[in-house]
């Protein structure tokens, strides 16, 4: 099975403005994700999909590999859509820019739900975490899943919702935004308009699920330092330093 990981990433960010391009001990922020997606070869090839012209050379310089694109998208899931559609492959596992410590254990459990799914039933997929406490639950930063008993999930929001475990007892996952889809389906699902409901949320699978399509989750137990602020980024520097 031919399964690549497309990064998008872009200079423009409401939160935490150009990220992307900051220092992490010594490299960019992207080039670090860059490298510790390729460092788990687990794809045949790690490509980033980048309408800014800064962050392409910045991938070219460090050996890299980087599509650059001319039009601008609403949502790093339809730039790659555009990305793919001369690129041979399977499986495509969507990865943010901003995740320099992205954790293999993790893709390998989202790769391994198309890889064991022999009839090709399965066109999307993601991973979620059990979380516990009032302020991650309550976090709207924290965008929340529920599930049902086969781990498809039936929702998405930013407020608090719930699953039931096999313990019979609620459960609150989070939402861990790294995506795999077969080809076609990334394809499909770009053609889609948005949804009141994902614009309302600001929750881009939820458009998966009104269109009627399921998405398999795969649950973890870890997930990666993403860098939304500047403060996010501080820790990322210790926690680069501590290694």
């Amino acid at each position: 099975m031919n399964i690549i990981a497309l990064i998008p990433a872009r200079l423009s960010s409401t939160r935490f403005n150009r990220k992307l391009m900051m220092d992490l001990c010594g490299k960019s922020v992207i080039t670090r994700t860059y490298n510790a997606v390729v460092s788990t070869n687990l794809f045949t090839s790690t490509i980033v999909v980048t309408q800014d012209l800064e962050i392409y050379q910045e991938i070219l310089s460090n050996n890299g590999n980087s599509i650059l694109i001319e039009k601008e998208y609403n949502s790093g899931t339809d730039r790659i859509a555009e990305a793919c559609i001369d690129i041979e492959a399977d499986v495509i596992i969507n990865i943010q820019g901003d995740e320099p410590f992205i954790n293999k254990i993790s893709l390998e459990a989202l790769i391994n739900i198309f890889t064991s799914d022999m009839k090709k039933e399965i066109s999307y997929a993601s991973l979620m975490k059990e979380v516990g406490g009032n302020k991650e639950i309550n976090d709207p930063n924290n965008v929340k899943v529920s599930v049902d008993n086969n781990n498809y999930a039936l929702n998405f929001s930013r407020k608090p919702i719930y699953s039931v475990s096999d313990l019979d007892k609620n459960v609150c996952y989070k939402h861990i935004g790294v995506y795999g889809y077969r080809k076609e389906a990334l394809i499909n699902l770009s053609k889609l308009p948005q949804t009141e409901l994902e614009l309302f949320e600001k929750i881009e699978s939820l458009r998966i699920i009104e269109s009627g399509e399921n998405i398999k989750m795969a649950e973890v137990l870890t997930e990666s330092v993403g860098i939304d602020t500047k403060e996010d980024l501080e820790k990322a520097v210790d926690i680069w330093k501590n290694k």
